[in-house]
């Protein structure tokens, strides 16, 4: 039998994802510097909201509050020994959720990076990334997730062994990559080199894309490459809500509901068949991207200067994967919010 995710995409045309997890728990109290996968137990109610935020957006999938659910992450927050605790909750919750809904709703369970540094950069063994995704991936699965759902993810070693502890755990999986450095990813990947990726995977994700990133025009770009490599599986594209900006002590994403209503359809049109929102997308994008969506004709390809004139410029002049591009130098990146 097809798994949930695969069954609502033989249906339907165009599936739209959440928006982001962070901006929407800040907006509800969250500190920064704080776990927020700690409120699966402590305040659950509030993680319940999360999520109905987004399904009564329109959303047909929503991705739990466990992107930083793994023992690397939580150990930051002395809590390596509750992973499975605490992805087991936010499964739990997104389920009961979803089984209320009077349609389907796929409970698309999160899985971020390690935030280490792998072999031979860093002290991350392979082995060890597998031992730690899988400890959250059966974790996710106990608690009823659909899918699992690896994301903002920048070496291609980690991305591959996200899929050897999917197929452990026995799941179905998704995986995006965030091209945040000139059309590369950290460790400088390209949409060319992670469609390679994907097709050598023996346990193939039933989607893959990018998300986060600098803005949605660059992720934009980014999924016009991975339409060009020709790519088999359902592309995802989950873009930030514009460019963030400090504002009065916070941090502000520019982008307005409108903004992401056009951006919903561009990708759409550019080749993406799961489409939802990264850092900044509220409740309110959501709407309009689901009405975009729902009531805007499918157009032909968008070229590059339609989409800088939707959304704003690029932030660099490639998308990394000419012959003459080099990768940039590598930086370490901030946990999605």
């Amino acid at each position: 039998m097809a798994d949930a995710l695969t069954q609502f995409l033989k249906d339907h045309d165009v599936v739209l994802a959440d928006g982001a997890t962070g901006t929407n728990l800040f907006n509800m109290g969250l500190m920064a510097g704080d776990a927020p996968e700690f409120w699966n137990v402590d305040h659950p109610e509030r993680i319940t909201t999360l999520y109905k935020g987004s399904v009564d957006a329109g959303s047909d999938l929503f991705l739990t509050n466990t992107v930083g659910g793994n023992a690397a992450r939580l150990k930051l927050h002395a809590g390596q020994s509750r992973v499975g605790e605490l992805n087991k909750a936010g499964a739990e919750i997104g389920r009961e959720l979803a089984d209320k809904m009077d349609r389907p709703v796929i409970v698309a369970g999160s899985i971020g990076p390690t935030g280490e540094i792998m072999e031979p950069m860093g002290t991350l063994t392979y082995s060890g990334a597998v031992e730690m995704f899988h400890e959250q991936a059966e974790a996710l699965k106990d608690g009823g997730a659909d899918v699992l759902w690896v994301e903002t993810i920048s070496a291609p070693e980690e991305y591959k062994a996200a899929a050897e502890a999917a197929l452990l755990a026995g799941m179905p999986w998704c995986g995006t990559m965030s091209f945040d450095t000139a059309g590369r990813t950290m460790m400088g990947l390209t949409s060319q080199g992670l469609s390679d990726l994907v097709g050598k995977l023996d346990h193939a994700p039933v989607a893959f894309g990018a998300n986060c990133g600098v803005g949605a025009s660059d992720l934009l770009r980014t999924v016009l490459g991975f339409a060009a490599n020709g790519a088999e599986q359902p592309i995802i594209a989950k873009g930030n809500a514009g460019i963030p900006k400090y504002v009065e002590g916070h941090i502000h994403y520019d982008g307005t509901p409108d903004l992401m209503a056009d951006y919903a359809v561009l990708a759409r049109d550019s080749g993406a068949t799961i489409i939802g929102g990264c850092c900044g997308t509220t409740p309110e994008h959501l709407e309009k991207m689901r009405a975009a969506l729902d009531e805007r004709p499918r157009g032909a390809r968008p070229t590059l200067d339609q989409i800088t004139q939707a959304l704003g410029g690029f932030s660099s002049a490639s998308d990394g994967t000419g012959a003459d591009d080099t990768p940039p130098p590598r930086t370490r990146r901030r946990r999605r919010s």
